[in-house]
């Protein structure tokens, strides 16, 4: 148990400090919002190496403290519907054992996007929004593969080196 909470406070730190720095380095490719999704491999690392309820607890955590600590309610609506969507959905692909890391972390991102825009359509109350969707997965797909396959590396030598500590 103390490893585990250990591992968390570890794993919520580096999401926050990931966070900081998306935030510090904002991409502005015209649509708001687009972001690496850098804190996403703290979250993928949990998922995949302590568990599905500890991956929900750490990006809830870490979408309110960053939300209260550089965002707005704004924000923080739209990174809370979409980091809860995508989170739900990368859960049900990892279960199948269909998809690899990356293919969970695309899923992810694709569905981060849309429940970002989903909460913006439903807040501005225009289906307008709905239009930038192509644009969004493209860059949803995009931040999946890269984050996928760091994570998939991160989660391999981190496997590796818990079994390691353990024998």
């Amino acid at each position: 148990m103390a490893k585990k909470t250990a591992y968390m406070g570890m794993l919520t730190a580096l999401a926050l400090v990931f966070s900081y720095i998306e935030f510090l380095l904002p991409v502005n490719l015209g649509i708001p919002g687009i972001k690496l999704g850098l804190a996403n491999l703290a979250v993928m690392v949990t998922l995949y190496i302590i568990s599905a309820r500890a991956a929900f607890t750490l990006s809830l955590v870490r979408i309110l403290l960053t939300g209260f600590t550089f965002a707005n309610l704004s924000m923080m609506i739209y990174s809370l519907a979409g980091g809860m969507l995508s989170l739900i959905i990368m859960i049900l692909v990892k279960r199948s054992n269909l998809f690899s890391v990356t293919g969970v972390s695309v899923l992810g991102g694709v569905f981060h996007n849309l429940g970002q825009i989903i909460a913006a359509a439903l807040v501005v109350e225009t289906a307008g929004l709905l239009y930038y969707l192509p644009v969004l997965i493209l860059s949803g797909t995009i931040s999946g593969v890269l984050i996928g396959i760091l994570s998939s590396i991160l989660i391999q030598r981190l496997t590796k080196l818990i079994n390691d500590m353990q024998n």
